[in-house]
């Protein structure tokens, strides 16, 4: 079977420290080119990588049989719409583009083209957390909080809803099988509009869940508290996981092999979406799953301007 021909668009920090390590260990996929707008910044990491760099993104596309985009939000929506239009398979970092109406544009224009759109929400892919939504059983409540030390700005309020809660709330409604509707919640801005502090209160039946950020907390932990029925998990960080069963505690000693790449999820997401390519299966991140937290988030931020 001929190797798919992966490409990059976008070689910024996110693509450095943690999609070109997982692509640049080509297996069953040969990393075929990189495009960047900045193009002496771009070939010197190019060079330090082997990669071949690109004259153009239409030129990476020829080239291509799926593509990675890691630009800046704004862009998604024409870099990912030239890409589909030029017959190529793409992941796309989230969110899937800067609003609503371009993301469902772009989902539209994929399943014309017939062609796989993923959106790499990489904590789906961390292994802890599969292992919890795999065992979990029946879920009385689940919390989910992911911190910053000292991020208040310099961006405003639908910049870091978009940017970072994000991950937060589509975390916590894939770990409860994406059913949850919005209750209640709060955000809290400073003077100049920046987000200091987010909780939200999600339900379905009798499950209840949360989603918490504090962008000064003076720390950086992310943790996930979920309550069974005869169990109490919490996992931190994507790395530590505790387990609380009776008079029992168990806790599960991280693997001496496992990268924090791949404890994070970016490896399994990278190499869900070649399987998905190269089998023509629908990706676990398609655009029409990833969409459903971009829209809540673009709620949560409409309801703040309003108020």
């Amino acid at each position: 079977m001929t190797k798919l021909r992966v490409g990059v668009v976008g070689l910024g920090g996110i693509a450095q420290k943690a999609w070109l390590p997982v692509l640049g260990a080509a297996t069953d996929w040969t990393l075929q080119g990189a495009w960047s707008p900045t193009r002496e910044k771009a070939q010197r990491i190019c060079d330090t990588w082997r990669i071949p760099y690109a004259n153009s993104l239409l030129d990476l596309a020829r080239d291509c049989d799926a593509v990675f985009v890691h630009t800046s939000t704004s862009t998604h929506y024409q870099v990912v719409s030239e890409l589909l239009n030029a017959g190529v398979h793409v992941c796309v970092d989230k969110p899937l583009a800067e609003n609503v109406q371009d993301a469902e544009r772009l989902i539209d224009l994929a399943a014309s083209k017939k062609l796989q759109l993923m959106v790499g929400f990489n904590r789906r892919f961390a292994p802890l957390y599969q292992q919890l939504k795999a065992q979990s059983g029946t879920l009385a409540s689940l919390r989910m909080d992911k911190h910053r030390t000292d991020s208040i700005g310099p961006n405003d309020l639908r910049f870091t809803l978009l940017d970072d809660y994000l991950h937060v709330v589509d975390t916590a409604l894939w770990l409860t099988n994406g059913n949850a509707q919005l209750k209640s919640g709060t955000l809290l801005t400073s003077e100049q509009g920046e987000m200091v502090y987010a909780e939200h209160h999600f339900s379905v039946d009798h499950l209840q869940v949360t989603t918490s950020m504090h962008r000064r907390a003076g720390s950086q932990r992310e943790s996930v508290q979920a309550v069974t029925d005869g169990a109490l998990y919490d996992i931190t960080d994507m790395r530590e996981w505790r387990e609380e069963k009776g008079n029992g505690v168990v806790m599960q000693p991280v693997p001496g092999w496992q990268s924090t790449l791949e404890q994070r999820g970016f490896v399994g997401c990278a190499r869900h979406f070649i399987t998905c390519v190269q089998n023509q299966t629908v990706p676990e991140t398609s655009g029409e799953q990833a969409i459903l937290a971009q829209r809540i988030v673009e709620r949560l931020w409409r309801d703040a301007m309003s108020e």
